[in-house]
């Protein structure tokens, strides 16, 4: 009966699902090392990462390497319901849910330094990581003089263990996990997430690795940061036979981010623990503690400091630590929160603030600013831009936020067709914003032009005048637009012109008249001559080519940081005086009819209680207007109203009302 008890309760084992940012943890087993509970039994979608890598560097999981430590500084999340987009200097990840995709980063080399990296792999080196700690616990365990017991408080020990790891397994789930027994005895790992309160400072010295040992304390730089989620601590414990009797249980202590001496100084602390409570169940006590007093125990109440770096050497089995240096910590930090907090974020609902529209979070996408809006809505936003030819209106649809949507994520958004479209626009901007490309005049191609105004097409190898984009004439001027008209309609009175020839030059005679007209009312940009036209407001113009700011009564370039500078300190005014003038002869007949009836019905009206200008009632219509501030206000509540929907209405002012 009692190895019936027993088979039964060993099925209740589990493993867990790894996150991409404790994998590299030496303590986190694969999962062909565990055994399966019935809490996370049944079938595991597989994660995968889309990731585009710099051929110089390696690919790993979530995890920061040191050979790959300088590509996750700085980088900007972008996240998509079960997915992250990631785009940094030299990275750019796309994880989803769905398959696996990489590609090269430099064009001339595709193909190459390509791999598939799946996030929850199970490496050869992942599983030398329980093996490993498995055989630090048998070390301290074979030092240990194990006291003789006898059959009956073996079998007591082992069920008090039994009930144990039961209970704990109850309380934390997931975050406890069995590894293969170890000659006979139990042997688990518990992921403690530390508890912090709101955010917590991290603050590490620049120059505190051991490689400057020899610079002055006064030289060094400190670099700060606040995180919400710190990685866990984890404990794994080997269940001696002599537990809870006699012996506490073999433990050790693995922290990535904390320096041995600090590690050390926690296992101390469970060895008291285990003190003032010989022959009791201590597991329990020991999670909870490093749970909540952990970080004060250290000194961390308010900001944690990472290193020193290669100073302290701790010969004590228990103690793993992960510190590497402070490029490979501090961006393992970083990364592990920010997960933390897209974990959360697709559980939670959220609204979208261009539909107003409540969502999961995993129908949402987070841009680089970490503004946020549903996909449909930002995916019907990108495909409106690219249709209508508004590229550079591709960006955060927040109000006061400018952030470009990254590429990778606009061919997420965007059908293959409207993506190429996209693409070709982009080019097409590109090439335009640049002074010295011109497009030959035969076959569009573009063209790099030379210092004395000429260029040839590698295309269809034309010399042409970059001014007149006329065939290649040194020494001699350029012919105005005016001697091209002359000579052409000159040309269409001749009998020798077939008249193939005469209506070419018929639709280059109008094309050219076109330029006329458009030259005449409109001005050229400074910086990539596309003629823009004004039709009305005031002078201070964009160029929606180029995007330069200039002054169209001038026609010089501006400084886009403070555009109206221009009109301040120089002699050009910011609204042409006609325009004004017509502005003031549209709302003085207004005025004069708001004047007059204020004269009419003095007896009927309300002084408006912006500007106190007194205004006459016309009709039923409680909602009156200021002819003098413009600003509309109710007859009966003598309010400033915003929006007449929302101010009459059955919980609001009647609009019409007898006088």
């Amino acid at each position: 009966m009692m190895e019936a008890d027993k088979e039964k309760r060993t099925s209740i084992r589990g493993k867990q699902q790894h996150r991409s940012t404790d994998e590299h943890s030496s303590l986190t087993g694969p999962p062909n090392h565990r055994k399966p509970t019935l809490r996370n039994r049944g079938p595991q979608q597989p994660k995968f990462e889309f990731r585009v890598v710099n051929n110089s560097h390696s690919v790993t999981d979530s995890t920061v390497t040191q050979q790959n430590h300088d590509t996750v500084l700085n980088t900007n999340e972008v996240t998509h319901g079960t997915g992250c987009v990631t785009s940094s200097s030299n990275t750019n990840e796309v994880i989803g849910a769905t398959g696996c995709f990489a590609s090269s980063s430099n064009a001339d080399e595709e193909g190459k330094g390509t791999c598939c990296v799946p996030s929850s792999s199970n490496t050869e080196e992942e599983g030398n990581g329980d093996v490993d700690i498995q055989a630090r616990l048998g070390t301290l365990l074979r030092d240990i003089e194990q006291p003789q017991l006898s059959e009956e408080q073996i079998r007591t020990n082992d069920q008090l263990q039994e009930d144990e790891i039961l209970v704990v397994e109850s309380i934390y789930g997931e975050n406890v996990f069995n590894l293969d027994r170890w000659k006979g005895l139990r042997c688990f790992q518990i992921r403690i997430h530390i508890d912090v309160l709101g955010e917590i400072g991290v603050t590490a010295k620049l120059n505190s690795s051991n490689e400057h040992e020899n610079v002055s304390s006064n030289s060094e730089f400190l670099y700060s940061f606040k995180v919400q989620y710190l990685p866990p601590i984890v404990l794994t414990c080997l269940l001696p036979k002599s537990y809870p009797s006699h012996q506490p249980p073999i433990f050790a202590i693995s922290v990535k981010w904390l320096e041995p001496m600090k590690i050390l100084s926690l296992c101390s602390k469970l060895d008291s623990i285990w003190a003032d409570q010989l022959g009791q169940e201590v597991i329990y006590p020991w999670v909870e503690w490093l749970h909540g007093s952990s970080l004060s125990h250290l000194g961390f109440d308010e900001e944690i400091t990472l290193g020193p770096y290669g100073k302290n050497r701790v010969r004590d089995e228990r103690v793993v630590s992960g510190v590497g240096c402070i490029e490979v910590d501090i961006p393992f930090l970083q990364n592990y929160n920010d997960e933390r907090h897209h974990d959360n974020f697709l559980k939670e609902f959220h609204t979208c603030s261009i539909c107003f529209s409540e969502y999961a979070g995993t129908d949402f996408i987070r841009l680089p600013c970490k503004h946020f809006f549903c996909l449909k809505c930002l995916q019907t936003f990108s495909q409106i831009h690219v249709k209508e030819g508004n590229i550079s209106n591709l960006q955060c649809p927040d109000a006061k936020c400018a952030v470009m949507i990254p590429p990778v994520l606009l061919k997420h958004l965007l059908g293959d067709e409207d993506y190429e479209r996209w693409e070709s626009m982009m080019l097409e901007k590109t090439l335009a914003s640049m002074s010295d490309v011109v497009y030959c005049p035969r076959c569009e191609t573009p063209c790099i032009e030379d210092e004395d105004q000429h260029a040839q097409c590698p295309k269809c190898f034309f010399s042409f005048c970059t001014l007149c984009r006329e065939r290649r004439h040194v020494g001699i001027a350029c012919m105005t637009l005016d001697m091209k008209l002359q000579i052409l309609q000159d040309r269409q009175n001749s009998s020798q012109l077939k008249e193939d020839q005469k209506r070419r030059e018929r639709e280059k005679i109008n094309e050219m008249l076109s330029v006329k007209e458009i030259h005449r009312d409109s001005k050229l940009c400074p910086s990539c001559d596309m003629a823009i036209s004004r039709t009305e407001g005031c002078n201070k113009m964009k160029c929606g080519n180029c995007e330069q700011y200039f002054c169209y009564r001038c026609n010089k370039a501006i400084d886009a940081s403070d555009p109206y500078g221009h009109f301040r300190d120089g002699s050009c005014e910011l609204f042409p005086r006609e325009m004004v003038e017509s502005w003031q002869e549209r709302i003085n007949p207004r005025q004069a009819v708001g004047q007059l009836q204020a004269e009419l019905f003095p007896q009927h009206g309300l002084a408006c209680p912006n500007c106190r200008q007194f205004n006459a009632k016309i009709g039923n219509n409680n909602h009156m207007f200021c002819w003098a501030c413009q600003s509309h206000y109710c007859y009966l509540c003598h309010e400033i109203v915003r929006r007449g929907s929302k101010h009459y209405g059955p919980k609001g002012c009647k609009q019409h009302t007898e006088r």
